[in-house]
């Protein structure tokens, strides 16, 4: 087995007048959230391989907070994540299939459709993944990502 956690970003800013999205910071409460899921994933035992990162800066954030209870480990940051669908997801989740604990940080809609297509076959399927939440997802070592090919084995949120 591998598992493939998903780590939606921590509560931000709302942009500010002529702000990026790209470039919106953690709220006090959001990095709060973020090093609230690094402990969480840190008792479980749950320290990744390789991490990979949306380049917005909240996601950074919420990543370089999350990293203090876990430690440094190796970390990506691809573009692809910052509005990457399931399709995009997975693709990239496929692409690092050596690590037997990957981490993506990314963003909503993506990662809660990712993990319901993931689980229930259907991406349409999801509930919602709250701030700073956390999916961990079980699926076979030579499995390719497809739907229903993951057992949902725990989903953590502040």
């Amino acid at each position: 087995m591998r598992e493939l956690i998903l780590v939606r970003h921590a509560h931000a800013e709302p942009a500010a007048d002529g702000q990026a999205d790209l470039d919106r910071p953690l709220t006090p409460l959001g990095l709060a959230e973020a090093q609230a899921a690094g402990r969480w994933l840190a008792q479980q035992n749950l320290v990744p391989d390789r991490v990979l990162c949306s380049p917005a800066r909240r996601a950074r954030e919420t990543l370089a907070a999350v990293l203090e209870s876990l430690g440094n480990v190796e970390q990506r940051l691809e573009a692809e994540i910052y509005e990457g669908t399931p399709g995009t997801l997975s693709e990239l989740a496929d692409a690092n299939r050596d690590a037997d604990r990957l981490l993506l940080v990314g963003h909503n809609p993506g990662l809660e459709r990712l993990a319901a297509l993931m689980h229930s076959g259907q991406s349409g399927d999801y509930r919602g993944m709250p701030t700073s939440s956390v999916v961990v997802l079980g699926l076979p070592a030579d499995a390719t990502i497809e739907p229903g090919v993951a057992i949902l084995s725990a989903f953590w949120w502040p």
